[in-house]
C-alpha cells in the first residue's frame, strides 16, 4: 500500500470519527425552543463554526502524527513531490468532493424554497460537507487502487 493510500485511509477514518464524536458532543446542547428562535440560529451557527475549527485542528494534528508514525515504521520520508498521477488523482477527488457539496448546497437552498424549517437547511449543509469530505477521501483511495 502506498503512502498516499495510507494517508487517504487515515483521513477517511479521521473525518468519520471527528464528525461522529462532534455530533454526539453537540446533540445534548440542542435548544428545545421553537424552530425560528434566535437561539436555534445561534446553535447551528456555532455548530458549523466549531466543527470547522475542530476539524482543521484535528486534521493537522493527525497529519503530523501520521507522518511521524509512517517515518518510524517504514524508515521512509514523506514523498517530497507529487507526480502527474498524484496531481490528477487529487484533482479528480476534489471534483467529486465539490460535486457532492454543491448538490447538498442546492438541496439545502431548495429546502428553504419549499418552506422547510431552517434547521433542515443547516442539517443538509452539514451532512453535505461531511459527505463531500468522505467522497474526496474515497475517491483518492479508489483512484490509487484502480488507476485514473
Amino acid at each position: 500500500m502506498t503512502y498516499q493510500e495510507k494517508k487517504s485511509i487515515v483521513s477517511l477514518i479521521t473525518v468519520i470519527l471527528i464528525f461522529g464524536f462532534y455530533c454526539l458532543y453537540m446533540y445534548p446542547q440542542h435548544p428545545e425552543e421553537g424552530l425560528g428562535s434566535s437561539e436555534t440560529f445561534r446553535y447551528w451557527g456555532s455548530f458549523v463554526l466549531k466543527l470547522t475549527l475542530v476539524s482543521i485542528v484535528v486534521h493537522i494534528l493527525i497529519s503530523i502524527i501520521f507522518n511521524i508514525v509512517y517515518r518510524i515504521t517504514t524508515r521512509e520520508k514523506e514523498p517530497a513531490f507529487a507526480d502527474e498521477l498524484d496531481k490528477l488523482i487529487a484533482l479528480k477527488a476534489y471534483r467529486n468532493s465539490f460535486f457532492v457539496f454543491i448538490i447538498g448546497f442546492l438541496l439545502a437552498m431548495g429546502s428553504i424554497v419549499f418552506y422547510q424549517p431552517s434547521q433542515a437547511m443547516f442539517i443538509i449543509l452539514i451532512i453535505s460537507g461531511f459527505l463531500s469530505d468522505v467522497t474526496g477521501s474515497v475517491s483518492k483511495i479508489y483512484h490509487y487502487r484502480r488507476g485514473v
